[in-house]
């Protein structure tokens, strides 16, 4: 252990105006800059439906089935990219994950702009998830260290909102570019467009990253804000130091909580990701315009950003910081979404706005899980590998959906292939709570382990 992680912190103390400044900038900067990398990574779902398309039509010729072995590709290198990245985060600290990897996946982006192969697609798609997977353990690990225990339920659920936003932004703006830039110029200018567009915007937030970000106050020469020696209802016990070996990575993977999250977490990714992914398609091909169907398909966005925030504001006024108990509510609420969904999805509008009530119960859960709940199971210097472990595991779900999804698309008839993906989805619903219902009772039983021991002292 450093001395770093010995140096002793009461969180009751009130920070200095420094402090307070600084932990600002870290908070603003971190959370555009997890938003500036959605702006280059969903670009390309915003656009599959005009890469699919016939050249005769307009499209890249391209078709469902190759454009989601393309994002296949992006899946695959994301998942494997997480345990790297975790562990590049934990060893060497979160900036270096931040701006090399959104550096990296605004070059990609600018090639998208100019490529129109399947290969170009899937060669520089599968790169772009290698560097794309620095963002989330990243932005988690950049903020850890300023956050003390009493006020980070919801500050990091507000704050994990930035994904939501940059959903937001890259429907909206992407897909403005790639109507009006369509029908003006045609399909392959809007598709470039699109890309180079949101690319340029992620170009700004890259240099607020680089003047703002930190990794902890000491390295801005102010005292630490958080103690680090301080274990009370962690759920996983793990290195404090500065520096990690790579067992001691390890011993975090290989944690019964860590896994069980990601298992939870696959069920989480799976289901964003199939509206996420292919919701802006459902909308086109049941008869809405491309353009539409970019702006209608954010109503499950907006949604999931409401229930964000209201997953964090219960978390620590309501469940004292029992997360798992939060999720395991949502949980519940996500299956009754999708039924929703099943009732009253019967035209492009009523599926719209039904899966607003599955977003709004599907991103607190999402936020959590890889937020605040990796923050909590393991200590703020952990939860940069946490995070990246879970999400990793998680991004299985995405590659399942994308491959699954993708070729009921491909073999049927458009109402018939909304229903039975809608279907699918009901039944991984099922298995999130199921699943989540597990993590409850474990953390529970781990809790209650340390408290009777707390006791005996």
């Amino acid at each position: 252990m450093t001395g770093q992680a010995s140096i002793l912190v009461n969180e009751d103390n009130r920070l200095s105006r420094e402090q307070q400044l600084w932990r600002i900038k870290i908070l603003v900067s971190t959370y555009f800059g997890y938003a500036g990398f959605y702006l280059v990574r969903k670009v390309f779902t915003i656009c599959k439906s005009t890469l699919a398309a016939p050249v005769e039509e307009g499209g890249y010729g391209m078709g469902f089935e190759a454009v989601a072995n393309i994002w296949t590709a992006y899946l695959i290198a994301y998942m494997l990219g997480m345990f790297i990245s975790s562990f590049i985060g934990r060893k060497w600290g979160p900036r270096i994950l931040l701006l090399g990897g959104l550096g990296l996946s605004m070059a990609c982006n600018i090639v998208f702009g100019f490529a129109n192969s399947y290969a170009t697609f899937l060669v520089f798609m599968f790169f772009n998830g290698l560097v794309q997977s620095a963002g989330w353990p990243g932005t988690v690990g950049a903020v850890s260290e300023w956050l003390r225990k009493k006020e980070r339920g919801t500050i990091m659920c507000f704050w994990s909102t930035n994904y939501v936003v940059g959903n937001i932004v890259v429907k909206n703006l992407g897909g403005f570019l790639l109507a009006t830039c369509s029908i003006k110029y045609g399909s392959y200018m809007g598709v470039r467009y699109s890309f180079l567009g949101c690319t340029l915007l992620a170009f700004a937030i890259w240099w607020l990253l680089f003047f703002w970000q930190r990794n902890k106050p000491q390295d801005v020469g102010l005292d630490p804000i958080v103690d680090l020696n301080r274990d009370t209802d962690r759920s996983v016990k793990a290195s404090v130091a500065e520096r990690v070996t790579f067992r001691q990575y390890l011993d975090l993977l290989l944690n019964p909580v860590v896994p069980l999250m990601g298992c939870c977490y696959f069920c989480v990714k799976f289901l964003r990701y199939a509206l996420d992914s292919w919701l802006p398609t459902f909308l086109d091909l049941q008869g809405m315009d491309v353009g539409r169907a970019a702006y209608y398909s954010a109503i499950f966005d907006y949604a999931g950003l409401a229930g964000a925030i209201v997953a964090g504001v219960v978390l620590d006024r309501f469940f004292k910081g029992r997360w798992e108990r939060v999720c395991l509510f949502m949980s519940l609420g996500t299956v009754a979404g999708y039924l929703a969904v099943a009732r009253f999805g019967a035209n492009p509008y009523a599926l719209a706005f039904t899966y607003g009530l599955v977003g709004f119960m599907l991103y607190g859960p999402d936020t959590l899980l890889c937020g605040a709940g990796s923050v909590i199971v393991a200590g703020e210097r952990n939860a940069v590998a946490v995070a990246g472990i879970v999400n990793g595991m998680g991004s299985i779900g995405p590659i399942v959906q994308e491959q699954v999804i993708g070729r009921i698309m491909g073999g049927r008839v458009p109402g018939e292939a909304v229903q039975l993906a809608n279907s699918l989805s009901l039944s991984i619903s099922v298995f999130f709570v199921v699943f989540m219902g597990i993590i409850a009772w474990q953390v529970s039983r781990i809790r209650r382990t340390q408290k009777e021991n707390a006791g005996g002292i």
